[in-house]
C-alpha cells in the first residue's frame, strides 16, 4: 500500500534489524506483524528524526510539546506498537477505530485489515490530524479515515468496530469506547490504575447491568496522557511544603494529608527485606502488588536542586512509596555481592515508621513467595454504580465512568 519507490538501503537495513530484535526478545511473533513492520516505512511517518533515532526500537519520537516542554503527541516506540498490535489480533476485513492519532501506527493497521477493512483514527488535537492526514496520503494510505474530535464522545456514523486501540494513556474507560464494541470485540488501551499504566487488552464479558471488560494480557508501559474530557492529573503532595520531596497520588490525597506535616522531623528508619531480584527481572507484579496490597499507595519524587538527603530513593525521579496515617515509606535498591541482583530496602519516616515499613516489607516478601513471575493480576472494568456485592476483587478502584478490579488468579 506504500507508494515510496525510493528508500535508502539503510533505511530498509535498520528497519530490519529493529524487527529482529523485537523477534528476539518476544515482543513480535505473529508473521503478519512481522510483514506489516518490515513493509510500512517508519522514518517517513518521523520525517524530521534521524534515521537511527526513527529505527530505535525502545524510544518514542515526540512531535509536539506545549509551551512548558509537556509532551503533547509522539511516535510511540516500535516496541510499544508491536506490543499493542499484537494484543489487538487485527485481521484482515476488521473494522478498527484507533483512538490518538499519529499517522503510523493507522498505517500499521490499514496493512492488516487489507482492502476490505477500514480503520479510522480520531485526535482531539487538529494539528496531530493534520500532519497524521499529510503523511497517510504521502504514502499511500489515503484510505484510512482520520478524524478530529473528543473520542470520549460517541461518534454519530461510525457503527461498530472489532478493534478499539487507543495510543494514549487513559485514565478511564468512557462508555462511547465499549458501545462502539462488535459482539466479540477488543479494547486495546494504556490504562492507569493507581499511577501505573499497562497496555491492557479487554474483552467484552456479557452479564447484568451491561456486563464488564475482562483483561487477557497486560503489559507494563508509558504514554503520552489523554487530553480533552477524559484528562486527569495526578494529585502532588509536597511533604516539607517545599517541592524537595513530592508524593503523586492517581486516586485523590490521603483523608488528611497534614498528619505528614511531621513525618521528616522523625529519624528515617531503614530495613532490608532479603528480597533479591535479577537486574533485568520484570517488576510489573511487584508494582501491582504494592498498589493492591497498600491503601495509600503513591509514587515519590525528590527535587535534585532542593535534595537536603532527608530521602534517599534509589531512583529520585520515580520510588514506589505508601502513607499511613502519619508516615510514609518508600522502597530502595541495593546490589548483591554477586553484582548481578539487587535487594529491597525500605525507608520509613513518621512516627510510626518502623511499623509501616514492616507492613511494606510483608507485602515485598508475600509477592516473592506468592506471584512473583507468575501472571499479571486479572482486571476488570464494570460501569460506575456496579455495587459493591457484584463486584470479587482484592482491590477496586473507583473512577469517573467505571469501578476497576484488580484480582490474583487463583492458584
Amino acid at each position: 500500500m506504500t507508494n515510496t519507490t525510493v528508500e535508502p538501503d539503510e533505511a530498509t537495513r535498520l528497519r530490519n534489524k529493529m524487527v529482529d530484535e523485537l523477534r528476539a526478545e518476544g515482543t513480535l511473533s505473529s508473521p503478519e506483524i512481522d510483514a506489516v513492520m518490515r513493509k510500512v516505512p517508519r522514518h517517513a511517518f518521523t520525517p524530521d528524526t534521524p534515521l537511527d533515532r526513527a529505527y530505535e526500537p525502545y524510544g518514542a519520537v515526540i512531535t509536539k510539546t506545549d509551551e512548558f516542554g509537556v509532551q503533547l503527541s509522539s511516535v510511540s516506540a516500535a516496541q510499544v506498537q508491536a506490543m499493542m498490535l499484537e494484543q489487538g489480533r487485527v485481521r484482515r476485513g476488521m473494522r478498527v477505530l484507533e483512538i490518538g492519532s499519529g499517522g503510523l501506527n493507522a498505517a500499521y493497521l490499514a496493512e492488516l485489515v487489507g482492502e476490505d477493512g477500514e480503520v479510522i483514527t480520531v485526535d482531539i488535537d487538529a494539528e496531530v490530524t493534520d500532519r497524521a492526514r499529510r503523511l497517510l496520503d504521502e504514502h499511500g494510505y489515503d484510505r484510512v479515515r482520520v478524524l478530529s474530535l473528543d473520542a470520549a464522545d460517541p461518534i454519530g456514523d461510525l457503527g461498530t468496530v472489532d478493534v478499539v486501540m487507543v495510543t494514549a494513556g487513559a485514565w478511564d474507560i468512557p462508555p462511547a469506547w465499549t458501545s462502539q464494541l462488535g459482539p466479540g470485540g477488543r479494547l486495546v488501551v494504556p490504562l492507569r490504575m493507581r499511577g501505573l499504566t499497562h497496555s491492557v487488552a479487554f474483552t467484552q464479558i456479557a452479564g447484568g447491568n451491561g456486563g464488564y471488560l475482562e483483561s487477557e494480557s497486560a503489559r507494563i508501559c508509558g504514554f503520552v496522557p489523554m487530553q480533552g474530557s477524559t484528562a486527569h492529573r495526578e494529585e502532588l503532595l509536597l511533604v516539607t511544603g517545599t517541592p524537595e520531596i513530592g508524593l503523586r497520588f492517581d486516586d485523590g490525597l490521603p483523608a488528611d494529608p497534614h498528619r505528614l506535616d511531621n513525618a521528616v522531623t522523625t529519624p528515617r528508619y531503614e530495613m532490608w527485606t532479603g528480597v533479591t531480584v535479577g537486574l533485568q527481572e520484570l517488576i510489573d507484579t511487584l508494582q501491582m502488588a504494592m498498589a493492591i496490597s497498600l491503601p495509600g499507595f503513591c509514587m515519590m519524587a525528590v527535587d535534585d536542586d532542593l535534595d537536603t538527603g532527608l530521602v534517599a530513593p534509589s531512583n529520585k525521579r520515580f520510588a514506589l512509596a505508601a502513607v499511613e496515617d502519619d508516615s510514609f515509606a518508600y522502597l530502595v535498591t541495593r546490589r548483591t555481592e554477586d553484582d548481578q541482583h539487587a535487594e529491597y530496602g525500605v525507608h520509613a519516616l513518621g512516627p510510626h515508621a518502623q511499623q509501616l515499613a514492616d507492613r511494606v516489607a510483608g507485602v515485598l516478601r508475600d509477592w516473592a513467595a506468592r506471584h512473583r513471575g507468575g501472571p499479571s493480576p486479572v482486571i476488570r472494568v464494570y460501569p460506575a454504580g456496579t455495587p459493591d456485592e457484584e463486584i470479587s476483587a482484592d482491590r477496586v478502584i473507583d473512577k469517573v465512568h467505571t469501578r476497576i478490579s484488580l484480582s490474583w488468579p487463583a492458584t
